[in-house]
């Protein structure tokens, strides 16, 4: 079941056991049966601290861990093996003892979480955001007593995906109720069940002192300005929904310089930890509504506590574009997608449809093919943007049907689930349906600059953020940097010398400004 490099890796995972702890299992005679109870005998052989036995579940086949004597409140409902295999090392570790790394605050306001709660989440193995949610409740689920939860790999557990008609992982269930769908931090998590935490995290932003650089957004761009701030010691502080931004949802990448190949997760933990390195306060789960310039430059927050600082940088990024047709809202998640390397496998045997040619449309066209029944494309122009290479692959392919001059004009759904959808041809101005189980939205990126529409900050008409050279925008001791630009690329790499840039030339005008107000007192005086 595990090769010898993940049995050496494991093993050395296990030294770090400090009590004992119980696998159970519960299986059958199937293959998947089999497999699951051959991965529990294979972790319980490398451990003396480590138990095995059979437990009855509802789900089966399901493998429970917990300190020994104790009933297991961590259990995963398949085998949790692709993604999950950290989440399964992690719930070892954390039932032995080993100690979360998680914000010391946080994790005591998990232990003291009033009431009972029971979370599912259902997770296809090959999503790379669902191991962040899973992690995050298997976490919650051994500090208190009063917290379960269950992995379910939806590929494994096709009943129940059908009859909760869900169609995008991650999805989570609190008591039997739909709780939230999409990566979630723990932090998020945590909030959300507890009641009072938005009214208190506010009222503690609102007492913090003045930064003298203060970056908006988690993404490449704002982790490389607050590192360079912070290394010339000014006092720094990064704001943001999600540390990692849009890159979190990024799979394969093999064009950062010096890294053959990584993917998103792996760069954001590495971008964490470097800025971690550095005093920076970071604040998550916050989002920025509003921004005003009087002395200080003032960020208000959606909870309603505002940060003040003498610069800001703004590095909020961009989110995938949608189609604004009827039906795309209604049906969001529930067939209607934009990751297809996370929920294509929920479509398995089934046709779907991918909305744009380029890279990211004819890349997803590709990795679908391979899962489901049938891909149609649909781009909007006469000609693929996407590169040769992909183009010759997609068109190789069989169960792939690539459609030209193609304006999707809404999305078809039963009240429940999609259906369908219409376009039109746009040579001949012909309505045609086409149906599908799913459609996957790939359509490009638009700036996260809704914000800033009644600011002072300049704006292209396509929404992102005029800069210079420096990354000044039109209000002085304000920058931007990223995706959010007019900067022509939208790459990694460039949004970080964006950040680079953007956060030396803050610290130019911090000392300008500084130096004229000295001036300005020795005049007076």
């Amino acid at each position: 079941m595990l090769d010898a490099n993940l049995k050496k890796q494991l093993d050395t995972y296990l030294q770090n056991i400090a009590k004992p702890i119980e696998v159970s299992v519960s299986v059958d005679d199937s293959p998947k049966g089999k497999e699951l109870h051959e991965l529990a005998a294979e972790i319980a052989e490398m451990s003396g601290k480590i138990t095995l036995k059979d437990a009855a579940d509802k789900r089966t086949p399901s493998m429970g861990v917990a300190p020994a004597g104790e009933e297991a409140r961590v259990r995963f409902a398949g085998i949790p093996m692709g993604h999950e295999f950290t989440s399964l090392v992690l719930a070892l570790l954390q039932a032995g003892g080993h100690p979360s790394k998680a914000d010391p605050a946080l994790l005591e306001q998990i232990r003291n979480l009033q009431g009972e709660f029971h979370f599912e989440t259902y997770i296809s193995l090959s999503c790379q955001n669902c191991p962040d949610v899973v992690q995050a409740l298997n976490l919650m689920a051994t500090l208190n007593p009063n917290i379960t939860h269950v992995m379910i790999d939806g590929a494994l557990f096709k009943d129940e995906v059908e009859s909760r008609q869900i169609m995008a992982v991650p999805t989570v269930f609190l008591n039997g109720e739909h709780f939230g769908q999409g990566r979630m931090t723990l932090a998020e998590i945590v909030n959300k069940v507890d009641s009072g935490a938005a009214e208190r995290k506010a009222a503690e932003l609102n007492e913090k002192a003045p930064y003298e650089v203060l970056i908006v957004g988690g993404g490449p761009a704002g982790a490389s300005a607050a590192i360079y701030a912070a290394r010339k010691g000014i006092r720094t502080g990064l704001v943001a929904e999600r540390f990692g931004g849009q890159v979190m949802d990024t799979v394969g990448i093999e064009n950062f310089i010096s890294v053959p190949y990584t993917e998103g997760p792996k760069l954001v933990a590495s971008l964490e930890q470097h800025v971690k390195e550095y005093d920076i306060d970071v604040i998550t789960e916050q989002s920025a509504a509003k921004l005003t310039s009087n002395g200080l430059i003032e960020i208000e927050l959606a909870s309603g506590a505002t940060l003040r600082s003498k610069s800001v940088i703004l590095a909020t990024g961009a989110r995938w574009r949608e189609m604004n047709v009827p039906g795309e809202q209604e049906y969001r998640g529930k067939g209607v997608a934009y990751c297809p390397h996370c929920d294509g496998p929920l479509f398995k045997g089934k046709r779907v449809a991918v909305i744009g040619g380029g890279n990211s449309g004819i890349e997803a066209a590709i990795d679908l093919a391979g899962i489901v029944e049938h891909v149609t494309v649909l781009e909007f122009s006469d000609t693929l943007r996407a590169d040769e290479v992909l183009q010759r692959k997609a068109r190789s392919l069989p169960n792939v049907n690539i459609i030209m001059n193609a304006a999707t004009t809404e999305v078809r759904g039963d009240g429940n689930k999609v259906v369908g959808l219409t376009y039109t041809d746009r040579k001949t101005n012909e309505s045609h349906q086409v149906d599908v189980a799913g459609i996957f939205v790939q359509i490009g990126l638009i700036p996260n600059t809704d914000w800033l529409k009644d600011s002072e900050v300049k704006l292209t008409r396509f929404g992102e953020i005029e800069i210079d050279a420096r990354g000044a925008t039109s209000i002085p001791g304000v920058f931007a940097a990223g995706d959010v630009t007019t900067v022509p690329f939208k790459q990694i790499v460039i949004s970080m010398g964006a950040g680079a840039t953007a956060s030396l030339a803050a610290f130019d005008h911090l000392i300008r400004t500084s130096e004229g107000a000295q001036e300005q007192e020795k005049a007076s005086a």
